[in-house]
């Protein structure tokens, strides 16, 4: 009979550290929150406004844990909890170096939901969850004679990350036959990146309606575009 399997995080600093450990007990439920950014394109005399996909918005997953070091003991030597509810907390904590918290990783089994999608979808089969922890709330329900906190649950709130290198891989935008990927340069306008792209710098008007643009004189350095294919 194989062991009870523990939740683990693995914290990888911005200055090169990397810390992983076991939660304590492993968590009895969590939530998983994804969804995209559609607009609205009103024309006047029909039914429904059409829907224009924008882009996806960060997935969010929520999960509680529960912590208790009285195995230790509950009297003038107790042992507190914040022991181990600190390697949480310190998630949310800046490197003094980067000046930025740690990436994460949430990993239980290779079963994490994701790991089913369907082939059409690219390389997006995930079998763990790669965050940045947006928010650390701790509730400490049992203290010492002394006031040492000795049992405490910790909820996460965890902001799903992925580079742009990722991106472009799992969704494969850069294939030449279909459609394309590009950040913004500074000073880039639509019909120069029209031309860079279609040879035709008056097609810029796709590229904005593709993105959802409503002034495409402006454009922000470092914006990532889907570039549509046209005939």
């Amino acid at each position: 009979m194989t062991g009870l399997k523990k939740a683990k995080i693995l914290a990888r600093w911005p200055s090169g550290k990397k810390e992983e450990f076991e939660v304590q007990f492993n968590p009895t439920e969590f939530s998983l929150d994804k969804s995209v950014q559609l607009a609205e394109i009103a024309i006047p005399g029909i039914d429904t406004p059409i829907l224009q996909f924008v882009r996806g918005q960060n997935e969010k997953m929520s999960l509680e844990l529960f912590f208790d070091s009285t195995e230790d003991g509950m009297g003038k030597n107790a042992l507190s909890v914040t022991k181990k509810t600190d390697k949480l907390y310190q998630l949310v904590k800046l490197d003094p170096k980067s000046h930025a918290p740690p990436i994460c990783t949430f990993n239980w089994n290779d079963k994490f939901p994701g790991d089913n999608v369907s082939a059409v979808l690219g390389n997006q089969k995930r079998n763990a969850f790669e965050f940045i922890v947006e928010s650390v709330s701790q509730k400490f329900t049992l203290f010492s004679p002394e006031g040492v906190p000795l049992r405490a649950t910790v909820t996460l709130s965890l902001r799903e990350y992925k580079t742009l290198d990722t991106q472009l891989d799992q969704l494969n935008l850069s294939s030449p036959d279909r459609t394309h990927g590009h950040v913004v340069q500074q000073g880039e306008t639509l019909t120069a990146i029209a031309g860079q792209f279609y040879q035709r710098p008056g097609a810029w008007r796709a590229i904005a309606t593709e993105n959802g643009l409503d002034d495409p004189r402006r454009l922000t350095p470092g914006t990532f575009l889907v570039i549509p294919p046209i005939s």
